[in-house]
């Protein structure tokens, strides 16, 4: 019988991101390592991420449901039980949770902030995760109450701060950041599940006052909601379904949030062919700018020439800083929106950058416009937790909507996208 090499490809690059899950969690509390990096504590972000790929793993072939349920439980229960207070050691404050834990204790660790939207990822993985396992055992029963005892705590309306949005967080003993979630942002899932929740929900006139700092730019003709690093795009559509639904914003520009994403690729894609910074490799098959880390200065690149780098940064297009630094992951995390350039991104890559992949990973960004050992150039030398699962997640909503699938059956979310005013697609028959 004939393979599919291409299907055997996108499987292979799944079932290894989907593994970094099973390498890189803590055998005590399940939480998820932020990197492979030795030492690196959890981000709950990429945990969030690991509960939604465990479902996938179990329709894949590649994990026991009980084992999949089990590790999922134990996240659950380690969240349920680490300590919620105002002290600088705790686990979380208010139902949220800080960004970075400490793998075996739980505990804050990097004098991090209490995040509202990785507070909002990993509630994303949470009600994913109890959507799937509804089964009639004990083990599943307790996935289902813990879960909803997760969602119900969360206080979105205390993280308001006497304001019209969402603030980014909070800082130990009682000092809210400067900042709060207004514009285009990932921060979209975060309203969807505020406005959903079955307690402290906050009301549509915050989701209103979010999506009054929109940046629409024409593109071609085209009204387009601006957002150069595709990570923006690519996060809340990774748990939800948009397609063909609606929001106030986009219903007045006869589009959809969807459609929003194909049109950013296809801006990233053209600014990789035009390759104004004169970076090598850039062309039709190969482009991703997005969040990652890189080399940090100013230094000197293959062709002789000086550029400056800019480190962990948020790389984009249009308007987005680039300094030739790609994100290898970009195809597979695209592949629900532009299936065809993403599969030729893919073969490109096996072919021209076959030193990419670790353990059939890919690793969170490359610069082939610096020296390196091979026509990669310089590679990041981290795994990332969330592109991984990025990664897991995107393909299999490409192959079977699994993911969407089981966010479409969560109260809270069909109550979240209702209360923002979208409309259209599945959520006229949910």
């Amino acid at each position: 019988m004939a393979i599919n090499l291409e299907l055997y490809q996108i499987d292979s690059l799944q079932r290894a991101a989907f593994g970094y899950f099973l390498d890189h969690a803590d055998p005590v509390t399940g939480l998820i390592a932020d990197t492979s990096l030795p030492g690196a504590p959890s981000s709950i972000a990429a945990t969030g991420f690991g509960l939604s790929c465990y479902p996938v793993g179990v329709e894949r072939g590649w994990m026991a449901r009980a084992e999949a349920a089990r590790r999922v439980l134990c996240v659950l229960r380690a969240l349920a039980e680490g300590p919620q207070s105002r002290d600088s050691r705790a686990t979380g404050y208010g139902g949220f949770y800080y960004h970075f834990l400490d793998m075996r204790s739980g505990e804050r660790t990097w004098r991090s902030e209490l995040s509202t939207v990785d507070t909002a990822l990993l509630m994303a993985g949470i009600l994913a995760a109890s959507a799937y396992f509804s089964g009639p055992d004990d083990a599943e029963r307790d996935i289902r109450r813990l879960a909803e005892k997760l969602y119900a705590r969360v206080d979105w309306r205390w993280a308001l701060h006497r304001g019209e949005t969402v603030t980014m967080g909070w800082r130990p003993p009682g000092r809210f950041l400067r900042h709060r979630w207004r514009g285009y942002s990932e921060a979209l899932l975060l309203y969807v599940l505020a406005l959903g929740a079955p307690e402290h929900a906050i009301g549509p006139e915050h989701y209103a006052a979010f999506t009054d700092g929109y940046d629409w730019i024409d593109a071609s003709g085209v009204p387009h909601l601006n957002a150069a690093p595709l990570f923006i795009h690519l996060f809340p559509q990774a748990w939800l379904d948009l397609r063909g639904l609606a929001d106030r914003p986009m219903r007045e520009r006869l589009t959809d949030y969807f459609e929003n994403t194909r049109r950013a690729i296809e801006l990233q894609r053209a600014h990789a062919q035009l390759n104004p910074g004169g970076f090598a490799g850039y062309g039709e098959h190969l482009w991703g700018l997005s969040a990652c880390h890189a080399p940090r200065g100013r230094l000197r690149m293959r062709d002789g020439r000086w550029q400056r780098l800019f480190g962990y940064a948020n790389r984009g297009a249009p308007f987005g800083i680039d300094d030739g630094t790609l994100i290898p992951w970009a195809a597979c995390a695209c592949l629900p929106f532009a299936p065809d350039a993403s599969l030729a991104a893919l073969d490109h890559i096996a072919a021209s950058y076959p030193g990419l992949l670790r353990q059939g990973r890919f690793p969170g960004g490359f610069n082939p416009s610096l020296p390196g050992a091979g026509p990669e150039g310089w590679i990041d030398d981290r795994i990332v937790g969330l592109d991984q699962g990025l990664v897991v997640m995107m393909i299999e909503n490409w192959r079977s909507g699994l993911i969407w699938d089981l966010m479409r059956q969560v109260p809270g979310v069909r109550r979240g996208l209702r209360r923002a005013g979208f409309a259209g697609g599945w959520l006229e028959t949910a």
